[in-house]
């Protein structure tokens, strides 16, 4: 009687291993991480003595960087002044100004060793790579691992980084600065008075901030307002 029982017993065993299909999949063979790739430039940004006037030559050559596309809408755009805290967020605000109507918004920021009577202007621009998606590569048949889809996170990766606003937020966070009021405003303005403007279009994976505000408005004005977008 105990030999049939052992018997029956290693039959079971055998039975239910036959139902289980050892899991080769990993998730490490399909990675769903986005790929960021910065480059930072510095500029140097010339004022008047004790004055929040930029210099006419400056003030020039930061409107051709942004038309040019070297400065962009997408770009993190630091900006730190040298001068007393009163004077050196007005330098800032006048930077601010001369950007702004090429849909760039600046961040005042403290960084180390500003020259007098200047400001320095720190532009972080980041390529996204989204990860090779969908991805099918693992076998569909029932994984008694209990091990997620090769596909599993793909949609949530890629539409994040077709959504993000400024891709080098997802590299690091902002100084603690404040809001940004002037752009919030500005497109507040624009929706009180129907003029929103349309979402530009897009078909590729990643987020670049090479064509996102690089041609500047239509026609950009010389001296450029106060004001909003």
């Amino acid at each position: 009687m105990n030999r049939n029982n052992q018997l029956f017993a290693l039959l079971v065993v055998g039975l239910l291993g036959g139902c289980t299909s050892p899991t080769n999949y990993s998730a490490a063979e399909a990675p769903k991480t986005l790929t960021l790739d910065s480059a930072v430039s510095r500029y140097d940004v010339r004022f008047a003595p004790g004055s929040a006037a930029i210099a006419s030559l400056d003030a020039a050559r930061l409107r051709q960087l942004a038309a040019e596309g070297r400065i962009g809408g997408r770009d993190r755009v630091l900006v730190a002044a040298a001068g007393s805290p009163a004077l050196a967020a007005q330098r800032r605000a006048s930077i601010s100004a001369v950007l702004l109507p090429y849909g760039i918004a600046t961040v005042g920021d403290q960084l180390a060793e500003v020259p007098a009577e200047r400001a320095v202007v720190q532009v972080t621009r980041t390529l996204i790579t989204a990860p090779a998606c969908p991805n099918w590569s693992k076998a569909p048949n029932y994984d008694f691992g209990n091990q997620p889809s090769s596909n599993f996170g793909c949609a949530t990766q890629s539409n994040l980084a077709k959504m993000v606003a400024y891709p080098t937020d997802l590299a690091s966070g902002l100084p603690n600065s404040g809001a940004s009021g002037q752009p919030a405003a500005a497109a507040v303005n624009r929706y009180m008075n129907d003029k929103v403007q349309p979402l530009a279009t897009s078909g590729t994976a990643s987020a670049f901030s090479s064509t996102q505000g690089a041609a500047g408005p239509a026609n950009a004005p010389t001296n450029a307002p106060t004001g909003g977008q």
